[in-house]
């Protein structure tokens, strides 16, 4: 599978397509003035802490207070030897550990790099270890703490935190406060985690890096030395968080302490490997900045890094502007005649599948099977390029047999397996759901790019002018049973609700005027939407 890197650039934002076979399956949106938080480090203020909750909230300086859970702290410190032992039994199952590319989070102090995080008081700047589980236990209003933001401000929820930091580069993630190495689940081969695991272990001794390290899949067969200038480049870069930390007037609630990499350069970090063919720029400056970061982090794919300079929009020539359109549309055309229809909601996301116009050859169960099958591709895509995350719920179309169920979810698991978030799906039901999650840390494509509509404030419909005109029968005799004085009433809609009235409504409104003894009359405003109306009384 071929893949190519687009990388737009625009003084109000910058984004980034990735390419499969020349068909759109990701893109990356950063404006500018409102730059995505996940990665980033805040010496952080503690507002209020939540003991029913088992949370706290922080002052990060944005405009809501992020969101620190008690799962989210480090754990109470143990003694020497028994965190020896610890580490030891679950060995197997940390390096598991599977690797989101956003990176991860972590703390702690710049001489030791120890394992407990530091939690700085409004007074001083000492380390507190910590020793209790309850939040109560743990922090305190007033009291300064390091964290690191795992998830972005998501509608109405503020930033979720943690003091868990974690560093990424290119090949590693380095976590000062955890004991163990891990090798990204996406890495198969035994002997080439093996290989890893022993390396990391060697040249963390070496270097005398204190915390934990887990190989990115970029490691894969990455030779030692590489290794080596990774683990270097992050030893530093924590030090330099832990002075800078040092440093922070103890006056200001909040201050950041290390600002995660811009779109493209991160883009290039944790996008590129070895099947991308190209990484094409279309702006100059950022084309420089990319192709030094690509050869002190990423030099295979320096020679790779194409300066585009013609005069037609990059994101044109290869068709993203359409498929963005695309994608925020609610029903999505396969290519056999059948459709999905995607629906994002407050809860979840539901996907249903249609046969549509697609009327097979041999049977209705073939029928159905082939659509299901071609469906699995194409909600893989959708997920990946609207970014849906949370609970999502699949409607297949009802199969009879088991072996196609099977085959079904099959598919649906093997298209998964390209995705980067981390996804988790169950069985097919018998109503033919499937419900699955997937991992999000920033908002959808649609969250992005998109506001509830003004005119049905997010419903998705409006009420027909028939529904609106019987409103305005029933508001017209409210108010000439509560006021007395009216002689005339003047009746003020949209458009199409005032020609209803006046045409397949007339004899209603001439009844009406009979009852009630008084005129009606109409006005016009095209400004109002046709839920709204007035009735002016003369």
């Amino acid at each position: 599978m071929s893949e190519e890197l687009l990388i737009n650039i625009s003084p109000m934002e910058s984004r980034v397509a990735v390419l499969d076979n020349g068909i759109l399956g990701e893109i990356y949106i950063e404006r500018h003035h409102k730059l995505g938080l996940v990665g980033n480090i805040y010496l952080g203020t503690v507002v209020r802490v939540l003991p029913g909750m088992q949370a706290a909230f922080v002052d990060i300086g944005q405009s809501r207070t992020a969101f620190l859970h008690v799962n989210d702290m480090q754990r109470e410190p143990r003694p020497v030897a028994e965190s020896k032992n610890k580490a030891a039994q679950t060995t197997k199952k940390e390096t598991d550990t599977d690797i989101n590319k956003d990176g991860g989070v972590l703390d702690d102090s710049a001489d030791s790099l120890a394992v407990m995080p530091p939690v700085v008081s409004a007074q001083s700047t000492d380390v507190v270890p910590v020793t209790k589980t309850l939040i109560q236990h743990r922090l305190h209003e007033s009291q300064r703490i390091l964290v690191q933001v795992t998830k972005d401000q998501l509608g109405s929820k503020g930033a979720r935190l943690t003091t868990n930091i974690s560093l990424p580069s290119r090949y590693l993630v380095y976590l000062p406060s955890s004991e163990y190495i891990g090798i990204s689940q996406r890495i198969d081969g035994e002997e080439e985690r093996t290989r890893l695991k022993t390396e990391l272990s060697s040249l963390m001794q070496t270097v005398n890096l204190k915390g934990g390290l887990i190989a990115r899949t970029a490691a894969e067969r990455v030779p030692v030395d590489k290794l080596e200038e990774d683990i270097y480049y992050l030893l530093q870069l924590w030090r330099t968080i832990c002075a800078r930390r040092q440093e922070i007037n103890h006056h200001q609630s909040s201050e950041l302490i290390y600002q995660e990499l811009s779109l493209p350069l991160r883009s290039i970090r944790d996008l590129v490997h070895a099947d991308t063919e190209k990484v094409i720029i279309d702006n100059t400056q950022v084309y420089e900045q990319v192709r030094y970061f690509a050869k002190e982090f990423v030099p295979f794919v320096y020679d790779r890094i194409v300066h585009y300079t013609a005069e037609q929009s990059l994101f044109d020539v290869h068709r993203v502007e359409d498929d963005l359109r695309d994608a925020l549309k609610r029903r999505v055309d396969l290519k056999s005649g059948g459709y999905l229809i995607i629906d994002q909601t407050e809860a979840m996301t539901t996907i249903d599948v249609n046969t549509g116009s697609f009327v097979g050859g041999r049977s209705l169960e073939d029928t159905v099977y082939k659509t299901n099958l071609e469906a699995t591709h194409a909600i893989a895509r959708q997920l990946r390029l609207r970014n849906l995350g949370g609970i999502i719920i699949l409607d297949f179309i009802d199969m009879l047999e088991q072996q196609h169920k099977d085959d079904v979810l099959e598919s649906l698991q093997a298209q998964l397996a390209q995705d980067y978030a981390k996804t988790k799906i169950t069985q097919v039901s018998e109503l033919g759901l499937v419900e699955m999650t997937r991992k999000r840390t920033r908002e959808s494509l649609g969250q992005q790019l998109c506001e509830p509509c003004s005119t049905c404030q997010g419903r998705g419909f409006v009420k027909t002018a028939e529904t609106v005109c019987f409103e305005i029968f029933r508001e017209i005799m409210r108010c000439a049973r509560t006021y007395n004085s009216p002689k005339k009433f003047t009746v003020v809609a949209h458009a199409a609700v005032i020609d209803l009235l006046l045409t397949s409504e007339s004899d209603t409104v001439a009844d009406l005027e009979y009852l009630l003894g008084r005129v009606i009359t109409f006005d016009v405003e095209n400004l109002y939407t046709q839920e709204q109306y007035d009735i002016v009384l003369d």
